[in-house]
Parts: C-alpha cells; sequence; structure tokens
C-alpha cells in the first residue's frame, strides 16, 4: 500500500483514504465532503491526523498511510502502514470496552477513556500493510 497522495479520497462505499507518512513537510486539507461530513487531514512523516465535523477521529506518530477506513454504529476497521511503528489514537464513544483486532490478531478487550478516545500500538516497521478492526 503507498501513501495516499491526494491526502484524502473517497473510495467504495462508505469508506476513505488519508495520510500520506513518506512527506517531509506538513500538508493538509480541509473541508473535504464525505456524505455531508466535512473532513480535515493534516499528515506528514511524524503525524497524521483526522478530524470529522471538527472532532477527532484518528492520530498516529508517527505518521501513517490509512486505507479503506470505515466508521460503523459498533467501531472501526482501516488498513495502515507506515515506515516506522506507530502509536494510533482512535475517537470511539466513550467509557465503552472494544475488541482490538490488529493483523488479524485478536489483542484483546480495551476501554476507551472520558474522552472517548482509545490507544493502540502498531507494528509496521517493514510490514507493509496491517488491518486493524475496533468493535464494541
Amino acid at each position: 500500500m503507498s501513501a495516499v497522495r491526494e491526502l484524502i479520497r473517497k473510495e467504495q462505499g462508505n469508506t476513505i483514504s488519508f495520510g500520506d507518512h513518506t512527506l517531509d513537510a506538513k500538508a493538509k486539507v480541509e473541508d473535504f465532503d464525505v456524505g455531508g461530513n466535512l473532513y480535515k487531514v493534516k499528515t506528514f512523516k511524524e503525524l497524521t491526523k483526522l478530524e470529522r465535523d471538527g472532532m477527532f477521529v484518528y492520530e498516529s506518530e508517527p505518521g501513517t498511510s490509512v486505507n479503506n477506513f470505515e466508521v460503523t454504529g459498533d467501531g472501526v476497521s482501516f488498513t495502515v502502514c507506515g515506515d516506522k511503528d506507530a502509536m494510533i489514537t482512535i475517537g470511539l464513544k466513550e467509557d465503552c470496552e472494544y475488541s482490538v483486532n490488529i493483523a488479524g490478531r485478536d489483542v484483546g478487550r480495551m476501554r476507551t477513556n472520558l474522552g472517548g478516545k482509545l490507544s493502540i500500538s502498531v507494528e509496521l516497521e517493514g510490514k507493509g500493510e496491517i488491518n486493524v478492526k475496533v468493535v464494541e
């Protein structure tokens, strides 16, 4: 999987792809309309961040490229790649428990904080793309 050169794009269905972990300088796209929701993405090699209608959705340190990011009523799923292992934070329902699956492996149940954020560590270095699924 390669970086998303457009920084953000619509995919088939209700998914989006965003982020370019190969950029040396910060880049952003604001007010990208997907189904009536306005997305903002900021990305470069050190950070990738996504907001929907001004609310936090996704952040990774260092930067990542994300394909087929889908938000459902009970969680999120996406494919991610990057040059280095990443800490990914996802905005979900506050104070809820979620089952986390990374690269086809169940890593257990995790609880969001009062702000609805869930942080996971993903080993990306030398692995190509990794599937992530988080379900309530």
